[in-house]
């Protein structure tokens, strides 16, 4: 009787003939053993394919980190510009500390900069309904594209002293 191929889950289960831990097991100790095997060269007993795996998911979390950033910042200058009535000094606040987190992000990850044109179009519609929905307005009460450039994103003014006009 012939026995099915392994599958990648098959090796992820199996245990490894050295004793290593398992990827599925203990993502802590899997990654330190191989960080072990790479720093002596022993480039032949490294997990291949779950190590890219692992690279991906670091690339894909910076990606994230920065859309997160672009979506609370777009998302408080929607309520800046259509209520100005209920600013408040949070939203000032929360402008900065995003601006900061996209500052530093872009800094440690300058291969996401060819990304940003589509990265904030595709949160834009995100942004716009958190905001309608802070705002208790519908989506269609603002503008169906982004409205702001990367000047004003990163650059605009917001201040205490705007909010008493």
């Amino acid at each position: 009787m012939a026995h099915p191929a392994p599958t990648r889950e098959d090796a992820l289960a199996a245990p490894h003939a050295d004793g290593r831990t398992r990827y599925a097991d203990d993502l802590y100790t899997w990654v330190q053993e191989q960080v072990a095997l790479l720093r002596a060269g022993r480039v032949d007993a490294l997990d291949l394919d779950n190590i890219a795996e692992e690279l991906s998911d670091v690339g894909s979390a910076q990606y994230s980190q920065m859309e997160s950033a672009l979506r609370v910042l777009i998302m408080h200058m929607l309520k800046w510009d259509q209520q100005p009535e209920k600013r408040t000094p949070s939203w000032i606040y929360s402008i900065r500390e995003q601006r900061l987190r996209y500052a530093k992000i872009l800094r440690k990850n300058p291969g996401l900069k060819p990304h940003l044109n589509t990265m904030r179009d595709e949160i834009y519609p995100i942004s716009r309904n958190w905001a309608a929905d802070e705002c208790h307005l519908p989506p269609g009460e603002f503008p169906s594209e982004c409205p702001y450039t990367w000047d004003d994103l990163l650059e605009r003014p917001f201040d205490l002293d705007s909010m008493k006009t």
